[in-house]
């Protein structure tokens, strides 16, 4: 029979198992298509506004240096983590290729953009993701910071992995891959910082607890301790303990406590790659009108959340954002951009929803005037970022080829690899140059007078002074030579 009762009855069972659950709304058909193309668009963005041929900066020729072959490598001091030297490594490690190591890094930073949207699939349509991906990808610092072999970036790529997944598991605890995704986006985290992954982590580690989520919980923890154990092990080796090395970070970062430092995040939005004392003028209000407008779309997206009744799936994300940026914002006496990526990240999928309710919400003639709002805002919004990017990358390329034409006049006057440089900006400069730095004193400490004298016996060494600089001491009857703005004092030749 082909009717009846028992036939109803199986075509019930079979609509039940078809409906999606209370997590997983409707997937659009084709939804990886969108992102896929979504981060294919941001990886060529990166290569065609950030340039391949920019040179290193400072913080990432100390990451750089530590894997390559060709340079001696840089002080690390107590704050980094050696997960972006491992990264880099692959091309770092024999090749010295600038351009190939930013294609390597743009490259990585489109598929990691598109892994991590797609760890929030069934939580919101693809429109949805798409729009926070774009949101996230077309900002000035994430554009800028993508091909560059820095932390940030990374730790909030694992930040959008490791809380879509504990969502989808808390919706879901039959599902295995989220919970090995949890995993995977915590390593990630403490493998890039340590400490920002514990501050993204707090409120999951909170839910998981009170909800006795033990499977979450013990994920979430095994992941930050894998992530974190190279770390805690050089502290030991290196540091004199795990306390001490947090100490000793505290103090390279200007001693952690209460400090007011949202007025330095503004001031560095106008493209400030280090705020660090952050004086001078605010940007212009249009540069930092977004910032303003990104909390109260929060809260919109909560109060949508609330009323649809998918209370969660905005309020983590939120809840983790507040925490990532708590430190940067409250706890630390300077401001760089790059800092609060993981709370834009985290921010940018509740805010896409609530543009998305903006547009379709309205009824009536007020709809036609809420899209115009919102398309609108979003084209000045673009307009902004790229100009900032612009400008913040043409500044940058001035300033390392500056290092650039300074290191090939130090080749000039005789101090060529081996050899050692010390003084005013000698991290990077050492690196350009193919030498070895060296301080006595300040966070980059690596070294003694004695010692670089007796090194002065065997290789060149440089002293840099800065302007309206100082000389130290043991250079001050040692040749000097104006390099641009700097004077370098240049031992005499050994023997």
């Amino acid at each position: 029979m082909t009717d009846g009762p028992g036939a109803l009855l199986a075509g019930a069972r079979r609509r039940e198992k078809q409906r999606p659950g209370p997590l997983a709304p409707p997937r659009a058909p084709g939804g990886r298509r969108p992102l896929a193309v979504l981060a294919a668009v941001f990886t060529l963005a990166q290569l065609a506004l950030v340039r391949p041929v920019l040179g290193f900066g400072w913080d990432e020729v100390v990451y750089i240096s530590q894997v390559t072959s060709h340079h001696p490598a840089a002080f690390f001091s107590a704050p980094r983590s050696r997960g972006v030297s491992l990264l880099v490594a692959p091309i770092a490690s024999w090749s010295s290729s600038t351009v190939l190591l930013r294609v390597h890094l743009a490259a990585l930073s489109g598929l990691g953009l598109y892994l991590a949207l797609r760890a929030w699939r069934g939580l919101f349509p693809t429109r949805v993701l798409v729009t926070a991906g774009a949101f996230f990808a077309s900002l000035w610092v994430t554009l800028f910071y993508g091909p560059q072999a820095m932390p940030n970036y990374w730790v909030a790529l694992g930040a959008l992995i490791t809380v879509g997944c504990f969502l989808r598991h808390r919706g879901d605890p039959t599902a295995g891959g989220p919970l090995w995704g949890v995993v995977a986006g915590a390593a990630l985290m403490a493998w890039m910082r340590p400490t920002d992954a514990v501050w993204v982590a707090v409120p999951l580690l909170v839910l998981a607890l009170l909800a006795r989520h033990g499977r979450l919980l013990l994920a979430l923890t095994g992941g930050l301790v894998a992530g974190a154990a190279e770390w805690v092990i050089e502290a030991y080796a290196g540091f004199g303990g795990l306390g001490e090395r947090l100490a000793e970070a505290s103090r390279v970062q200007g001693g952690l406590g209460v400090q007011i430092a949202v007025d330095d995040q503004l001031r560095s939005l106008g493209g400030r790659a280090l705020c660090r004392p952050c004086t001078g003028a605010m940007p212009h209000p249009v540069i930092t009108l977004w910032w303003f407008v990104l909390p109260l779309l929060a809260v919109l997206a909560l109060v949508v959340a609330v009323r649809a009744g998918r209370t969660p799936r905005t309020a983590v994300p939120l809840a983790c954002a507040t925490t990532a940026a708590l430190p940067y914002l409250f706890m630390i006496g300077y401001a760089a951009p790059r800092f609060l990526q993981p709370a834009y990240a985290l921010l940018a999928v509740p805010v896409a929803d609530a543009l998305w309710y903006l547009v379709t919400a309205p009824r009536g003639r007020w709809r036609p005037a809420a899209r115009a709002l919102v398309a609108l805002g979003l084209a000045g919004h673009l307009t902004v970022q790229l100009t900032v990017l612009v400008h913040t990358v043409d500044r940058n390329l001035d300033s390392r080829r500056d290092w650039a034409r300074m290191a090939a006049e130090l080749h000039r006057l005789g101090v060529r690899p081996p050899c050692l440089i010390t003084g005013h900006e000698a991290i990077p400069l050492g690196y350009y140059a193919g030498c070895s730095s060296g301080a006595t004193a300040g966070n980059n400490e690596n070294t003694t007078v004695a010692e670089i004298l007796r090194t002065a016996d065997r290789v060149p060494v440089a002293t840099l002074t800065g302007p309206g600089g100082t000389p130290p001491g043991y250079a001050r009857g040692w040749p000097v030579h104006r390099i641009g703005d700097l004077q370098a004092r240049i031992a005499p030749a050994p023997g």
